[in-house]
């Protein structure tokens, strides 16, 4: 469990789901199972720890911090309290297993040690394989003891319609950028390079810290050069960026390519409109206004189109500077 604050006022945003979870657990109508679906980052399985921590704290409608069931809850040693994440075997995707969902059920099934109920919080619920879903599905139809269970989703239609038919459904939405530069700075975060970043992450705090851990802006700032050299790329320049591009490792590599896509919608959109407010990258604007002389709208689209399948192509296990090769002499031809 990554969890320092098991506060509501921990949490950036979301105030209409603290509000409607707080009255719930107020009014002792809290549902024996939740789905918490959205985007990746926004901060949807910490609202699930702080509700967790609330149901075992069991005082009122928030953790109260002091006693023994808060304190050992925040240090991730409460014996009532199971976290299910995916798993990753070899060069496979995260997967939720039946193994892991049956070790789950062995816990849940005894008597709880110290709060009275059991919480178990499912991260990614929507990576459970067919088996898992099914012996999951059993046990949501027939829950044994006091137990709540939290599911934590980003795409809700992976989930079986049963599952979802079980539990009290909550949605939520992207942060702000005002929300996200906040807590960006409160994290130390320079105020210019926070901007930036909550601009960029297009609402996911998740995403804006792991930019900013992991040099985002410089890879953005790579991606732009690349995009305006390419009019004039030669071929030894594209086998050369191409042998360089393969030495990133394959997340770095999504994330410049991601980049790229995000400029490229951007360049649309000033063709439309040029002060336009719905553009990622708005401290390049001006940079961008003067590269669309040299793409048109049609070649935007084409290209866009070709790194939609570039994206695709990397999830699987290819060459990458064959793929990058063939994926920067596609861009070239767009007309």
């Amino acid at each position: 469990m990554d969890i320092v604050e098991i506060r509501w006022d921990s949490l950036v945003g979301h105030k209409a789901q603290i509000r409607e979870l707080s009255t719930l657990l107020q009014e002792g109508r809290l549902p024996h199972a939740l789905l918490f679906t959205g985007a990746a980052g926004i901060g949807k399985k910490l609202c699930g720890q702080i509700l967790a921590g609330a149901i075992l704290c069991g005082k009122d409608n928030a953790p109260c911090g002091q006693c023994e069931n808060c304190r050992s809850f925040a240090a991730e040693a409460h014996p009532d309290y199971y976290e299910l994440t995916p798993e990753i075997r070899g060069k496979s995707t995260r997967i939720i297993r039946i193994e892991a969902i049956r070790e789950m059920q062995t816990v849940v099934s005894r008597s709880a040690i110290r709060a009275g109920r059991r919480v178990v919080l499912i991260d990614d619920a929507d990576t459970m394989n067919e088996p898992a879903a099914n012996s999951l599905l059993k046990t949501l139809e027939e829950p044994e003891g006091q137990v709540t269970f939290i599911l934590i989703a980003q795409d809700r239609s992976r989930l079986l319609p049963t599952i979802v038919s079980r539990c009290m459904p909550l949605s939520f939405g992207m942060l702000s950028p005002e929300e996200m530069q906040g807590e960006l700075m409160r994290r130390q975060i320079p105020a210019l390079e926070a901007e930036k970043l909550a601009c960029l992450a297009d609402g996911s705090l998740g995403q804006a810290l792991k930019l900013s851990q992991h040099g985002g802006l410089e890879l953005r700032a790579e991606a732009m050069n690349f995009l305006a050299s390419l009019p004039e790329l030669t071929m030894n320049k594209l086998w050369t960026e191409a042998a360089a591009r393969s030495e990133l490792d394959r997340e770095r590599l999504n994330e410049w390519v991601m980049y790229i896509n995000m400029l490229l919608r951007d360049m649309l959109l000033l063709y439309e409109d040029g002060a336009s407010t719905l553009i990622y990258n708005s401290d390049l604007r001006g940079r961008l206004g003067e590269m669309l002389p040299k793409f048109s709208k049609g070649r935007l689209f084409a290209m866009l189109a070709e790194t939609r399948t570039f994206t695709h192509r990397l999830q699987a296990n290819v060459n990458l500077r064959l793929q990058l090769e063939g994926y920067f002499i596609r861009l070239m031809d767009c007309h």
